[in-house]
């Protein structure tokens, strides 16, 4: 595990963006059991997340449509709030960074650390911005 002190600019360039943090396993189930959309991020220390995922969730955040909710787990230091939100990756490998969008606690869209390092920022924006008309656009009656 790293020293907390180095890791919080890394939590605050989501948290920042309005990412809420979850830090225990009941926040992660709080998170994804409310009701409509949630976008799920598993924040790392590597390199495709500082350069590719965190620039492109926050880029994504911008869209006009987006998630009602926002949460991150940070894989290697919240380890039980990490192995949480990955038990809700239904037969998909654990790998970080990924992010997942959640449709009433229901996994919608997972983009996981090999999408993630094969893309830039701006391509993984783009590829958010689509799951999230997708998923998380408002449908008017």
């Amino acid at each position: 595990m790293y020293p907390e002190l180095m890791l919080i600019p890394m939590r605050e360039e989501l948290t920042k963006a309005g990412v809420a943090e979850a830090r225990t396993a009941a926040d992660v189930d709080r998170a994804v059991s409310q009701p409509g959309t949630t976008m799920l991020v598993v924040n790392s220390v590597c390199g495709c997340a500082a350069g590719k995922m965190r620039p492109g969730v926050r880029l994504a955040l911008q869209h006009a449509n987006k998630p009602d909710h926002a949460v991150t787990v940070f894989a290697g230091q919240d380890r039980e709030a990490t192995e949480r939100a990955r038990s809700y990756f239904q037969g998909h490998p654990p790998t970080s960074p990924a992010i997942a969008i959640f449709r009433d606690g229901q996994l919608a869209y997972l983009m996981q650390r090999s999408a993630i390092e094969s893309s830039t920022a701006p391509a993984i924006a783009q590829e958010l911005a689509r799951a999230f008309d997708a998923y998380c656009a408002k449908t008017t009656a």
